[in-house]
């Protein structure tokens, strides 16, 4: 069986293989560009110290998540028109380019002008990839294929972290920038080898890049943007404040702390898959939600290497659990026409809270004195994850009563029709 009959017979039949040949080039692909970018993470802030720029810290994330929100409706768009690996291939090739050019830059603005054009990478690959992954797999299986996704998605942001600390702790900065441009470069290899899922392409054309109001937002996938939006605020906080907790308890590898909430995240989508096509979207994000507001409270607590690795375990059991799962929320509430609109919402709600987390973060470490400011960050970011709890134990119990009324309706039309 071809690679393109596979493809098309996985959007339409339920019995359909899900691992496809397609969709396992989508997984390394997706490993490499994860690693590619999440590699420099960690020794970017100390990075920018060096160029003189210390009280930017807090823009590293934020510029980065600045620009991936406000391309998202336009990856959106022009997903669900040019098509899905035109999008995922451009996303990739900004990560080659920045990755290339980081030390050539050796100036506070240019440094900061490239952390805001490297975030059109995220901006547009994720967007085109989920709604690849919704076009291949058949809807009751998405649960578990965004596991799957993201299960490498995972490992390269397991790895990236480690990888690019070792690097520039033992050969240099420049030859970590590289290697992440090399692997993005490897990325967008993989993906000019896979076959499109979109059925009536158009050519691009600039005329795209103008939005109409519905293009946007789209108003299916409101409930995961609430969602997604609340949760992410710790993601922002974690990636501005967890090198200098790092420091401060004598752990040398900046890195290792993504790199054990995402073997975290790992152990838990490989074992829980498939728990939300069964149980259903609602409970299993209010349980990770709920697992994720303990993980703030735990770095709070946290004053040893114990803690530190702790905290990151239960962090990474809460995302290994809530990314798949409102990913595969979206993809349910979506329209299949404007697919890659819903996922640009959604992943617009990400980049808004990770980038708001993050520039919280920065302004308290610069005003607050001591611990206490990323005490603080921590803080805020379980209490914003209890509000998403409560948000969606609410639409959990809404969506029951509406199931429970249609049944009784169901019942009483039965009578009337002088069933049993």
């Amino acid at each position: 069986m071809s690679i393109t009959r596979q493809v098309s017979t996985g959007r339409s039949s339920s019995g359909t293989s899900l691992y496809t040949v397609a969709f396992w080039l989508l997984c390394i692909s997706n490993f490499l560009f994860s690693a590619s970018f999440s590699m420099m993470i960690p020794e970017l802030p100390a990075y920018l110290t060096k160029l003189g720029g210390q009280e930017y810290i807090g823009l590293i994330i934020a510029l980065f998540t600045f620009t991936a929100g406000v391309s998202r409706p336009f990856s959106g768009k022009i997903t669900d028109t040019v098509g899905r690996v035109p999008v995922m291939a451009f996303g990739s090739l900004v990560c080659f380019i920045c990755g290339f050019l980081y030390p050539y830059l050796l100036t506070v603005g240019g440094f900061l002008t490239l952390r805001l054009i490297h975030g059109f990478s995220t901006g547009t690959k994720p967007t085109a990839t989920s709604a690849y992954v919704a076009d291949v797999v058949p809807a009751n299986r998405r649960g578990e294929a965004m596991g799957m996704l993201g299960l490498f998605t995972a490992m390269g942001m397991s790895l990236g972290p480690a990888i690019g600390s070792w690097l520039a702790t033992d050969f240099s900065m420049n030859v970590m920038f590289w290697t992440s441009s090399a692997f993005a470069l490897l990325s967008i290899g993989i993906l000019l080898q896979m076959p499109e899922t979109l059925v009536n392409t158009q050519p691009f054309r600039f005329s795209l890049l103008r939005l109409k109001k519905d293009e946007i937002f789209d108003k299916n996938a409101l409930p995961p943007f609430i969602v997604l939006l609340l949760q992410s605020f710790s993601s922002g906080v974690i990636l501005t404040v967890i090198s200098a907790v790092s420091a401060s308890l004598g752990v040398t590898n900046k890195g290792l702390f993504f790199t054990v909430y995402t073997v975290a995240s790992l152990v838990v989508r490989v074992v829980f898959s498939k728990t939300s096509d069964r149980y259903g979207r609602l409970p299993v994000l209010f349980i990770s939600t709920a697992v994720l507001a303990v993980s703030m409270v735990l770095l709070i607590l946290t004053d040893s290497p114990a803690w530190f690795w702790t905290s990151a375990i239960v962090y990474g059991m809460s995302w290994g659990m809530n990314s798949p799962t409102v990913t595969a929320w979206t993809a349910d509430l979506s329209d299949e026409k404007t697919r890659g609109r819903a996922m640009a919402t959604m992943y617009i709600a990400l980049e808004a809270g990770i980038g708001l987390g993050a520039l919280g973060a920065g302004w308290l470490l610069n005003n607050v004195v001591g611990e206490a400011g990323i005490d603080a960050s921590f803080a805020v970011s379980g209490v914003l994850a209890l509000v998403a709890v409560g948000y969606l134990g609410w639409l959990w119990q809404k969506g029951r009563r509406v199931a429970s009324h249609q049944t009784n309706e169901a019942d009483d039309m039965a009578l009337l029709d002088g069933e049993p």
